[in-house]
């Protein structure tokens, strides 16, 4: 089984062929194709191969799946002794994305 490790969004994240992972949000449409370029490390099983800092002629494949936002979460901002209280709310965007296969040099 093919792992590796791509950056998208500012952070990184070990994929497999096959997963299913939640990243902040991308600007593609829900059943769009993407290509993350940015690979970190590549191992196969036999070998492993370290990027500095990127791997050149490998990348993931992915299918988003969805295009969706977290819960909602509360949260209380107080000032001490002013009587002053702020309540608020957020609700994080995410894209959902399936992992299809990760393409090396030898793959081409």
């Amino acid at each position: 089984m093919k792992t590796a490790v791509i950056k998208a969004g500012g952070r990184q994240f070990v994929v497999h062929e096959g997963d299913k992972v939640v990243m902040d949000r991308l600007p593609l449409e829900e059943g769009a194709k993407t290509v993350f370029s940015e690979v970190l490390l590549l191992d196969d099983g036999k070998k492993t191969e370290l990027g500095a800092p990127v791997l050149a002629g490998v990348s993931v494949e992915a299918t988003v799946i969805k295009q969706a936002r977290h819960k909602k979460i509360h949260g209380v901002k107080m000032k001490a002794k002013k009587r002053n209280v702020h309540y608020f709310g957020h609700k994080q965007h995410y894209t959902e994305v399936e992992i299809g296969k990760i393409v090396t040099k030898a793959a081409k």
